[in-house]
């Protein structure tokens, strides 16, 4: 019987760009069931979780492959109700797909945090030196200082939308000119094929953290 692992997005499920790429690290045996923490809402309704001045703001994919920005405090609750939705439904640990910071939540099951992936990652990686992030909006740039403000590493900054056209040449060109020693996709919408790119023009090692969560998820699921 296939092991069921729950995958939240804070945008609208399915994440049919999402998916397919960390199926390759999860196994046949582990079953994907899928949640976003505003599916089902209306147009009206999502009015309601933008971002006002002075909130932090979030970007996801909408079901129809356009992109919402949201406000992360009224994403909170949402959240909350999906984790006990797919627990619920039998999963065995829950992926909460974003790279952005979040308090505790209530939960049974293991429930897996992206950001706390990625820094434990770099910091097994690279000690010292220059770390590269490219995030996904220039807004969140006072956000993602502080997210990677204690990693004891000169961090230097760059923007490109996983969700929107952008220009990844030039973030990695960004990057690149300022000596980054490693760069990281903080986003969980970056592709494998933003990777590449990045990868090709930077010219130094890239952290996609779609993979690496998922192989992480897939050791959960495997025990």
């Amino acid at each position: 019987m296939k092991q069921k692992v729950g995958l939240l997005t804070i945008g609208q499920s399915p994440r049919v760009d999402m998916t397919p790429e960390m199926k390759m690290f999860l196994g046949e045996q582990i079953e994907l069931v899928e949640m976003g923490a505003i599916d089902g809402m209306s147009g009206e309704e999502l009015k309601e979780l933008a971002p006002v001045p002075g909130d932090l703001t979030y970007v996801s994919r909408l079901k129809d492959g356009g992109s919402i920005k949201l406000s992360k405090q009224a994403l909170l609750p949402k959240l909350q109700d999906k984790i006990k939705q797919l627990e619920a439904a039998g999963v065995s640990s829950t992926i909460l797909a974003c790279t952005g910071s979040f308090p505790p939540f209530q939960h049974e099951k293991p429930l897996l945090f992206p950001d706390k992936v990625l820094a434990s990652v770099v910091q097994a990686v690279l000690q010292k030196g220059t770390l590269g992030i490219i995030m996904p909006l220039a807004e969140q740039l006072d956000l993602t200082k502080e997210k990677w403000g204690g990693s004891g590493l000169d961090i230097k900054f760059a923007s490109a939308s996983p969700y929107e056209p952008a220009d990844f040449s030039e973030a990695a060109k960004e990057l690149r000119e300022q000596q980054a020693d490693l760069i990281v996709l903080d986003c969980m919408g970056y592709t494998f094929d933003h990777q590449s790119l990045v990868r090709k023009v930077s010219g130094v090692p890239v952290i996609l953290s779609r993979s690496i969560v998922a192989k992480v998820a897939g050791e959960l699921a495997a025990g």
